[in-house]
């Protein structure tokens, strides 16, 4: 297997990736970047942004997605096709490889694989996804203002989904498979009592329904037991809250994570306990998960990452 070699080498292509790219191009580092499976990200399932400073009108988390690919390459980032498989990070340069087939060598690698969103699994998510299914209520919960929608969840992130879409929705139906919530005793509290938001439990979704877009949901409460039953929801947006799996199970024998899969980075910067190793956007972000900070934590690491190098004797 022939081995390539690189000063900066990118995993991922979402907002953090590809920001990433855009400060490392610029400091003439010549990064390589691998797009893996879902080139883009999260944000191309996205329909509208306007969250995202630069764009007053809003703008397709796809349309977005390609300016800042389109900016990436203006500055000479090497942007390619493919998934890391394997690496080893015991020592200096670090080895990856891409597609079981190709190997590379980097002095700095930054890991940008982002987050996947836990889905229930149902064919209509993908049916209806961009056309009322979401993941993110901070990222589309404002195009359902005055509307009825779901929200599948029942921890803290769905709770605090649901009091935020309650502020601009009409009502919000919680769908919640046990008979209790799992989120802390005070989002149990406000998300009970806020006059908005209906909480049905022991409850699961079945199936959507729509002729182009989303107009509703198939429920079934008690399912298997003798008070069984099936009804439907008319919501115009169905949000899913029950997680996300962090894309870092290639990296994990070598860098520590959470719990949750989350990598874990120094003192909240995005520098990993090994030198030259950084890690920018949702793959080490458990808590916020939006665009902007996976910018801004691709720039860091890119800095950080340039100014590795200058540490570093190529002689």
């Amino acid at each position: 297997m022939e081995t390539e070699k690189t000063k900066c080498l990118i995993i991922g292509s979402g907002p953090a990736g590809y920001t990433a790219a855009v400060y490392a191009s610029r400091a003439n580092l010549n990064p390589v970047l691998y797009q893996g499976m879902q080139p883009g990200g999260l944000l191309t399932m996205t329909t509208e942004i306007e969250n995202f400073p630069g764009y007053p009108n809003g703008v397709s988390g796809f349309d977005m997605m390609e300016d800042l690919k389109k900016q990436a390459e203006r500055f000479g980032t090497d942007i390619r096709t493919g998934v890391v498989t394997g690496c080893n990070l015991s020592k200096r340069p670090y080895k990856l490889i891409i597609d079981e087939s190709e190997e590379i060598e980097t002095e700095t690698l930054i890991i940008a694989t982002g987050a996947s969103a836990k889905m229930l699994g149902i064919s209509d998510e993908q049916k209806y996804a961009g056309k009322g299914v979401s993941v993110c209520a901070t990222c589309d919960g404002f195009f359902y203002r005055k509307k009825d929608v779901a929200i599948v969840g029942g921890g803290d992130s769905a709770c605090e989904e649901a009091l935020y879409l309650a502020g601009l929705t009409n009502k919000v139906y919680m769908i919640v498979r046990k008979d209790c919530l799992r989120a802390s005793q005070i989002m149990q509290d406000r998300v009970m009592n806020h006059p908005k938001i209906e909480i049905l439990f022991n409850t699961n979704t079945i199936g959507l329904f729509g002729k182009e877009m989303l107009e509703g949901a198939d429920l079934v409460s008690n399912s298997g037991k003798d008070n069984e039953k099936r009804f439907d929801i008319a919501i115009d947006g169905f949000f899913l809250a029950i997680g996300h799996n962090p894309n870092s199970k290639v990296f994990t024998h070598y860098l520590p994570v959470d719990d949750y899969g989350f990598i874990k980075t120094i003192d909240r910067t995005t520098r990993t306990h090994i030198p030259g190793v950084y890690a920018a956007g949702d793959v080490a972000d458990p808590d916020y998960r939006q665009a902007i900070t996976a910018a801004a934590a691709g720039c860091i690491a890119a800095i950080e990452a340039e100014r590795y190098l200058n540490t570093l004797d190529f002689d």
